[in-house]
């Protein structure tokens, strides 16, 4: 039972296991589960699925969960079952978000060394529209662990929604700035390099390439054994249209990758470019509040 509970954690962190990859990705770990385009309606599944649906099956056992936490409100097995249940049902429209809110924020409680819990509540929090909330439980990790990549990621997601791409780089800044008292307190617990490359995404992300590209040649000449800024330059330039240095760059990340990266790395070089390389010059915002 706890292995098929756990089972929510592991696909909705996969999206996060790239941060350790390269720290690029700031899409919401409920996006590919919530956005979907076109969902099945609740009527669609009961006209086209047998009496037994898997849908059917699935939201008896969120009522079984339901009913173990009537008694017992604080079951993690429940708990569990029950997010991860409620997560199937929304990704077909059965469910919605606000659902998850309550047993995710008691499994946070339940589990404050367990900071998954707590980015994944912050991630509700924002999709169901209650962005400050989801700042304050990302902030409420980062206070006790800086360094924590899948807040940080996280939390600089938010703040690009917010459209404070400003402020996303003086948090990552800072981060980097105070790594050497974090380090010396507990080694190790802040990796400069991932959030030098995930504060490269946010100058990505503001189509501001020139610094972008700036910080990726300074870090492969700080650690030219390194695949991730090899790669993240790639993608930049091939982004922009430079094929042919791009696809040296990424021959160099494949050699230099570990083997569960070459694959991901080589599928990207594949992938077509676009069209029309997008604009070069730097986006302007406000500073925060």
């Amino acid at each position: 039972m706890y292995k098929k509970s756990n089972r929510w954690i592991i696909i909705i962190f996969l999206g996060l296991s790239v941060v350790a990859f390269l720290g690029l990705s700031l899409v919401p770990l409920f996006g590919a589960l919530l956005s979907n385009s076109n969902p099945s309606t609740p009527n669609e599944i009961a006209s086209d699925s047998a009496p037994e649906s898997p849908y059917k099956q699935i939201q008896d056992e969120a009522k079984g969960y339901e009913l173990v936490l009537e008694r017992e409100p604080e079951n993690p097995t429940a708990l569990r079952g029950l997010v991860e249940a409620r997560l199937q049902l929304i990704s077909v429209g059965l469910s919605d978000v606000q659902e998850l809110l309550d047993p995710l924020d008691k499994l946070a409680r339940l589990n404050p060394q367990q900071t998954q819990y707590t980015v994944l509540l912050a991630q509700v929090q924002q999709q169901a529209g209650d962005p400050e909330a989801a700042a304050t439980s990302y902030r409420n990790i980062l206070a006790t662990q800086p360094g924590n990549l899948e807040a940080l990621q996280g939390y600089v997601a938010l703040l690009l929604q917010q459209q404070r791409p400003t402020y996303a780089i003086e948090v990552l800044q800072s981060t980097i700035e105070t790594a050497p008292q974090a380090n010396q307190l507990q080694p190790g617990s802040v990796n400069v390099p991932a959030i030098q490359l995930l504060k490269g995404q946010v100058y990505v992300a503001q189509q501001d390439y020139a610094q972008a590209l700036e910080l990726y040649d300074r870090l492969i000449a700080e650690n030219p054994q390194d695949f991730r800024p090899v790669y993240a330059k790639a993608v930049v330039l091939k982004e922009q249209g430079q094929s042919d240095q791009a696809q040296a760059l990424f021959s160099q990340a494949v050699a230099l990758a570990p083997a569960q990266y070459k694959d991901q790395i080589q599928a990207t070089a594949q992938q077509s470019a676009p069209a029309t390389p997008p604009p070069a010059t730097p986006s302007t915002e406000e500073g925060p509040e």
